[in-house]
């Protein structure tokens, strides 16, 4: 009767504390789906940044037309007049996830649109990212750290900076499938089961279909295997595992347009083929040597290994020298070495999230995490079971990519995460226990503790924890009541700084939308800019629909998306050639430009200027990309230099180089700016420069719209009839030997000239 009490109580509490667990991760989810919602509150449901403006285009059209349509669709509204084969060009999963999402909310009579579903997205998956972080870390060490981390990824800023509402992006959902199929994976591994090996390549393909940062995953995981065969660690369980993953989920990310044949011709895939190879080659050694005598055996495999080796080598530089294997992408090169893309690939350097991160963005992302994390490498060392060498790896890499691309923060924040969790629920464990551990009696034999017995992970030389002996005096106090309020409260502190500290990133740095901008009024009031949307409007309203705008491609998206028009390029920069085309334009004078514009039927000009307003993310600013883009493709028609003082400065001033004064951008950037401010006192506010009394002159355009606060400025390609008067009227004022009448007749002449 005692035992069966006994076991009713055990019962209760293991259901007191399932459901506690499963109310702590409810409130987590809350609290990450909650702490995103500032952009909304504060402005309303909008899209953000640029990239996310195509997502939500291609998820209407997806929407409208249905999944078939979608994968055929030739879009002729971009590049032009290329236009885009988009369905081959772009990573379905994002758009086919809100899709769905949206058919089953119509099929239960939940008449949402399609709008909110795509911005509310990047929270609701937060979320799910949460309980894919904590089903992970409970693999690793128990469910107290797994809640740990889930709490951890929930708020962190280096995730949320990519996951607030509005942020459209493929991000939105990579990182719950990158944590998921990492999950799967250490499961498979573990059990070594070809059903968890299978789900495990179903993510990845789900993954694959997403976000491009699956090669991430594509490359982890075979490391993964790698190492461990290396550790001597290889058993049936790892070949189950890896073989059924990399087969299926090779297969499956073929059947991606996008993707096609690269799983097996391109460089970066060739480590995961390669790993799938060498793990058949390490079975089969391991069946001959149960067949074969040890001292015959190791003489076989000598010859075997060279052989092997020569032979793949031989093969994988053959094919890659007859194009079979492509070569490492520019992208790939740019993590190596960060002065590569400058050099050889400017457009991709001159992304400001390619850039190297600084050393604030950890502690700005991270906060108290970018300490904690390595106590958690450390502590993986401990046990080292297969999965603690995962997440070490883990570790390493994204800690070096993080460091080299500012960008790849997002994908060293989960393990962070997860790192810091193991080694704080380890502090708690110790301080958070009523009774202290009783140190041995003097003279009797000390008993290791031991782990619990793991065959399956556990590493043949697993280290073993001892008690210290306190009649030695090696114990220093650090059991007492006094140290556990002290290690306790501390850390208690440091949760609430770092719960502080992410909200506060979260509400000032990571919540305001790019085309809405926000400004602070002398006395405190909140004041909106909103000249983006207000020139797009424009656009849209007071444009023929077949209009095409030409602007520097960081702008493409977001005119396809608001302002429904026709651009010549956009945030795909798939085509360099056509984008240099653009920089040229931007950077020469009108007698070269204007013939571009002519050619490519361009109607309207966009630029974005901030000199009036302070806002340093204009064209001006981005000048010098345009330039070296263009320089890369004509390097005898524009060359970045020319731009640069004879001390080497980049002025817009009085100092400024003819070069500089003469190219399209600088005059359509400050075109009648100079009337704004009394004679002779025009001034620059993001470059802090004087400008010059006389303002630049255009000949080949005409202002058609300036916003409020002149951000964005827009400007009218003149017809040939109405340039051939204006530009000989202008030549003859400026020499000053003709009349202006004599010089109109002129005309057509001036125009040979162009």
């Amino acid at each position: 009767m005692a035992t069966f009490e006994a076991f009713l109580k055990h019962e209760s509490t293991r259901n007191l504390r399932s459901l506690l667990k499963v109310v702590i991760l409810i409130t987590i989810a809350a609290a990450a789906v909650a702490s995103r919602l500032f952009s909304v509150i504060r402005f309303e449901s909008i899209i953000h940044e640029f990239d996310p403006w195509f997502n939500f285009r291609a998820t209407k059209y997806l929407v409208k037309h249905g999944f078939y349509d979608f994968w055929d669709w030739f879009d002729d509204r971009t590049w032009h007049p290329l236009g885009r084969v988009t369905g081959g060009t772009l990573y379905p999963g994002l758009m086919a996830t809100s899709g769905v999402i949206y058919h089953v909310l119509r099929f239960l009579r939940l008449p949402v649109d399609i709008r909110n579903i795509c911005v509310l997205l990047a929270p609701a998956f937060s979320g799910l990212t949460a309980f894919a972080t904590y089903l992970f870390t409970k693999e690793l060490k128990d469910e107290s750290a797994g809640l740990l981390a889930a709490a951890f990824i929930g708020i962190a800023p280096g995730y949320i900076s990519r996951s607030v509402a509005g942020s459209y992006d493929n991000e939105a959902i990579a990182i719950f499938l990158l944590m998921f199929t990492f999950y799967l994976w250490i499961k498979a591994l573990k059990l070594g089961s070809a059903f968890w090996g299978a789900l495990c390549a179903m993510f990845y393909f789900y993954m694959v279909a997403a976000w491009g940062g699956y090669v991430f995953i594509t490359n982890m995981i075979p490391l993964h295997a790698f190492v461990l065969i290396l550790m001597g660690r290889y058993s049936p369980r790892l070949y189950v595992g890896y073989s059924s993953w990399y087969a299926l989920g090779t297969l499956a990310s073929m059947q991606i347009p996008f993707v096609g044949f690269l799983p097996i011709r391109s460089s970066e895939h060739m480590a995961a083929l390669g790993v799938f190879g060498l793990i058949q080659i390490v079975a089969f050694v391991e069946f001959v040597r149960a067949q074969i005598p040890s001292k015959q055996f190791q003489t076989l495999l000598k010859v075997f290994v060279v052989f092997v080796f020569v032979v793949s080598s031989t093969t994988l530089v053959g094919l890659t020298y007859s194009g079979v294997i492509a070569p490492w992408s520019g992208r790939f090169y740019s993590l190596w070495d960060t002065g590569y893309a400058k050099i050889h690939i400017p457009i991709i350097a001159s992304v400001s999230e390619h850039q190297p991160t600084a050393w604030p963005a950890f502690f700005f992302d991270l906060e108290m995490l970018i300490w904690l994390f390595p106590a958690g490498v450390y502590m993986c060392f401990d046990k080292l079971h297969d999965e603690h060498v995962f997440v070490i790896i883990y570790g390493i890499m994204a800690s070096y990519f993080a460091g080299v691309m500012v960008r790849l923060m997002l994908t060293l924040t989960p393990c962070v995460c997860v790192a810091s969790a193991v080694a704080l629920s380890s502090i708690f464990d110790t301080y958070l226990t009523i009774k202290s551990p009783k140190p041995p009696v003097p003279g009797e034999k000390e008993t290791p503790e031991v782990p619990a017995a793991d065959t399956t992970t556990a590493p043949p030389s697993a280290p073993k924890r001892r008690v210290l002996n306190a009649a030695k005096g090696e114990v220093v106090g650090i059991y007492s009541i006094t140290s556990k309020i002290l290690v306790v409260g501390s850390f208690t502190f440091y949760l609430f700084l770092f719960v502080q500290h992410c909200t506060w990133v979260t509400s000032n740095a990571y919540s305001s939308p790019s085309v809405v901008l926000a400004s602070r009024l002398p006395d405190g009031s909140q004041h909106i800019i909103d000249d983006y949307r207000e020139a797009y409007y424009w656009l849209r309203k007071n444009t023929p629909e077949d209009a095409k705008i030409m602007s520097w491609w960081d702008y493409g998206y977001q005119i396809g998306g608001m302002a429904d028009r026709t651009t010549l390029v956009d945030n795909n920069t798939w085509n360099n050639t056509h984008i240099a085309t653009v920089g040229k334009a931007m950077s020469c004078s009108e007698e070269i430009s204007y013939p571009i514009l002519r050619k490519h039927d361009v109607d309207y000009v966009l630029v974005i200027f901030g000199g009036l307003l302070g806002y340093s993310g204009d064209d001006m600013n981005k000048f010098l990309w345009m330039v070296r883009i263009a320089e890369g493709i004509w390097p005898d028609e524009v060359k970045e230099r020319n731009f640069f003082t004879a001390r080497g400065e980049y002025k817009v001033d009085d100092q400024a180089t003819d070069t500089m004064k003469n190219s399209l951008m600088y005059k359509m950037s400050y075109y009648n700016y100079n009337k704004l401010f009394p004679a002779g006192q025009a001034t620059d506010r993001v470059r802090g420069s004087k400008l010059p009394a006389q303002g630049p002159v255009l000949n080949t355009l005409e202002e058609a719209f300036t916003s409020e606060n002149w951000i964005v400025r827009i400007y009218k390609v003149k017809d040939l009839d109405n340039l051939g008067r204006d530009h000989a009227s202008a030549k003859a004022f400026e020499v000053g030997k003709k009349k202006p009448k004599k010089a109109m007749k002129k005309g057509p002449r001036s125009l040979r000239i162009l």
